[in-house]
């Protein structure tokens, strides 16, 4: 579920950047209901992702300085009892067996 937390922070974040309409990172942090230090890991992604994001101080706002978009899909598929594996760190699960991978 933390990823699906961090894709919707994710998608927020670009729709105020989008909207120039941020605020200072302290007032987006608060905005959000997250920590200053999870707005700038949040910039960071975004930058990864090739955004490139700049700030007007005089505006206080994030805004991107060349087009960009996310567009983020998710896909859900329910599978049956002979179609799930777990794998953990190296070894997997297999109809209630361990089995190391080698």
């Amino acid at each position: 579920m933390k990823n699906l937390k961090t894709i919707e922070r994710l998608q927020q974040l670009h729709k105020l950047i989008i909207n120039e309409n941020t605020g200072s990172p302290k007032e987006l942090a608060l905005l959000m209901s997250i920590s200053e230090r999870s707005i700038h890991l949040l910039l960071e992604q975004l930058k990864d992702y090739n955004a490139n994001i700049c700030y007007s101080r005089s505006r206080k706002t994030y805004y991107y300085c060349e087009d960009f978009d996310l567009k983020v899909s998710i896909s859900v598929s329910v599978l049956t009892n002979n179609e799930v594996t777990q794998i953990f760190g190296g070894s997997y699960f297999l109809n209630n067996k361990l089995h190391i991978a080698s």
